[in-house]
């Protein structure tokens, strides 16, 4: 079956069936593969995307559910947030093994979308569930308060 996503800000053709995972869409149709598989059961956040704007675990989103929303991969996803983040990130030297960083940094675009300057509080409830094996925590909370006060100095 064809289905056109909002993949990225582009119309975008695949072939798939409506119960097909967006993720097997995005890796194994399109190639993107920054986002990653981690557990298969929407519990680790590897392969958080943005869909309409918001966290969604795309390993257990059926294409059929995706409609007409936007999604936005790491590939693709554009704006403030996330090129602060990404500053943030790499000054902060976020990453160590890198597998969780494409979900970590999406869920957290999200949230400084609608809250420019989150309290810990906040971050730990955003990021609820987007694990890492790593134990990066206290630099991906530090780098999400680096990239809000960043956001609020360039208004």
């Amino acid at each position: 079956m064809t289905t056109t996503l909002n993949l990225n800000g582009q119309p975008v053709s695949v072939q798939a069936e409506p119960e097909t995972p967006l993720l097997w869409v995005l890796r194994g149709e399109l190639k993107l593969t920054g986002t990653k598989f981690g557990c298969g059961i929407a519990q680790c956040g590897a392969c958080t995307v943005q869909l309409g704007g918001q966290p969604v675990r795309s390993c257990s989103l059926p294409l059929s559910a995706v409609g007409t929303q936007p999604v936005a991969t790491i590939e693709g996803v554009k704006g403030r947030e996330i090129d602060a983040l990404r500053a943030a990130w790499s000054a902060l030297d976020v990453v160590q093994c890198g597998w969780c960083q494409s979900g970590q940094l999406l869920a957290a675009a999200a949230l400084l979308a609608r809250t420019p300057q989150p309290s810990d509080a906040q971050i730990d409830a955003a990021m609820n569930g987007n694990l890492c094996r790593c134990g990066t925590y206290p630099r991906i909370r530090a780098a999400i308060h680096q990239a809000g006060a960043a956001l609020a100095r360039t208004g």
